[in-house]
């Protein structure tokens, strides 16, 4: 029993003299997450990955660091700034947006990037196909294809005596919403009026035209460009009664919208990230495209168009106003 006892007191006196660090937990590891932002943490919908990173376990501060770039409206910052954000080397980066996307890919080709776009992945040089991305990017993209031509059938459900509709949309936004609605307002017979707009300063041409053609309703393509123009193109609707409807975004003065919902998107792409992080790569994953639509329908909007909505648009409808 002696001999026992002096053995443990040995131990015990070498342990004493070994370094604390030695006996101390190892730190748990703090993933480096990069973020890249057309306006900024305040305007672009950001909350809803990192919430849906939290269900993942990753927490921004606990174990988890989040660096932050954002151009602030300013898309000549965006290349310095996805470079800054490279140099970082964090452990996966999130470039939110097709016009944003483009600059972070540019700056790396070994840092997995995920990202949330609303145009054509594969057109606009992202990734080989939605399949197989096949290089450092994938995620998630809006476009919807063979739905995208649904707002004008819900436009002329909700109307059925309206027979021109104009389509504002921007044709440098890779996308096949305006083939797609043109292919459906065919089908119903109705004459479609094309208003492009690839700059701020076309919008006044597009709406001159589209009084002169005497459009009855007018359907927008979400993009950058027109959504940061929401306010002036439902002043112009309101103005000129005229039955607005749109696709994803959240846009004002609409009778209708219907499309994904970005929020739910956004909180979707922490699968991605997770993924991710526990070994898989961007190349392997294909890119997802949305699932579930949303059918929104503003009463209010609708009534001081003297139109109302059938009872069969009101019972599909996921949220009603008014």
């Amino acid at each position: 029993m002696n001999h026992r006892r002096q053995i443990l007191a040995a131990l015990g006196a070498t342990a004493a003299l070994l370094p604390f660090r030695t006996f101390a937990q190892t730190p748990a590891k703090v993933t480096r997450f990069g973020i890249l932002m057309f306006n900024s943490p305040q305007l672009d919908p950001v909350k809803p990955l990192l919430e849906g990173l939290q269900e993942f376990g990753y927490v921004d501060g606990k174990n988890m660091a989040v660096e932050y770039r954002y151009a602030e409206g300013k898309p000549e910052r965006l290349p310095a700034l996805a470079a800054e954000l490279a140099q970082l080397n964090p452990d996966v980066i999130f470039a939110f947006g097709g016009d944003v996307a483009p600059h972070m890919k540019r700056a790396t080709s070994s840092i997995p990037i995920v990202v949330l776009v609303s145009n054509d992945p594969v057109q606009a040089g992202l990734v080989a196909s939605v399949a197989r991305p096949g290089g450092n990017v994938t995620g998630i993209t809006l476009i919807y294809d063979e739905l995208a031509g649904k707002v004008v059938e819900l436009v002329k459900e909700a109307a059925p005596g309206i027979s021109r509709v104009a389509v504002l949309w921007n044709p440098d936004h890779a996308d096949p919403e305006y083939r797609e609605t043109q292919r459906a307002a065919t089908a119903l017979g109705i004459k479609l009026q094309s208003l492009a707009v690839r700059q701020p300063g076309d919008f006044d041409a597009a709406f001159e035209a589209a009084i002169s053609e005497r459009a009855e309703a007018l359907i927008t393509v979400s993009s950058r460009l027109l959504l940061q123009r929401r306010k002036m193109i439902a002043e112009f609707g309101t103005k000129n009664r005229i039955l607005m409807a749109g696709s994803w975004g959240d846009w004002e003065g609409m009778a209708l919208t219907y499309g994904p919902n970005q929020a739910v998107a956004a909180r979707r792409l922490a699968y991605y990230v997770d993924k991710i992080l526990k070994g898989a790569r961007p190349a392997d994953l294909p890119m997802e495209r949305p699932t579930r639509f949303e059918l929104v329908l503003n009463q209010k909007v609708a009534a001081a168009l003297g139109i109302k909505f059938p009872p069969s648009l009101l019972a599909r409808a996921d949220e009603i106003i008014g």
